[in-house]
């Protein structure tokens, strides 16, 4: 059974009340949720885990490539600066996908450019919760295309 794990950063366990005209009134639970359904139409596993703590997806990056898993990530704000996090994705053998809700690319100077996207086989932006689904469908594709 193919395990994917879907992390998030910093503050997202605010979503739905954080800025909603940003980053949108879903709740990281409505995600998680409407992730779990996909995954399991898949036959997936899926670890749905959130940190405000950029050690912790570093660990959980490092647990993903110990299992195998692929990763889809909302790094949030760890997407700006994190070199740790950036590391640790460099080590995956596995495909890395990124999902921001807000398009970064219209957003302010400071939020625009994600260090981690050069990582990752693909980004999605500005899509709010549905990014998610899409990066889940995208990376159903790349792993039957192998």
């Amino acid at each position: 059974m193919q395990t994917v794990y879907v992390l998030n950063g910093p503050n997202l366990n605010l979503l739905g009340v954080r800025e909603p005209e940003i980053y949108g009134r879903a709740t990281l639970a409505d995600i998680e949720a409407l992730c779990q359904n996909l995954a399991q139409q898949f036959g997936w596993q899926l670890r749905f885990l959130q940190s405000n703590y950029e050690g912790a997806l570093v660990e959980w990056v490092h647990e993903a490539r110990a299992a195998g898993a692929a990763v889809i990530m909302n790094p949030a704000g760890c997407s700006f600066y994190s070199i740790p996090l950036l590391d640790a994705l460099s080590t995956l053998e596995t495909p890395y996908i990124e999902v921001h809700l807000s398009n970064i690319h219209a957003r302010d100077a400071e939020h625009q450019h994600s260090i981690l996207s050069k990582k990752a086989r693909g980004v999605i932006c500005g899509f709010g919760a549905h990014g998610y689904e899409l990066a889940l469908q995208a990376l159903q594709r790349m792993l039957n295309a192998q």
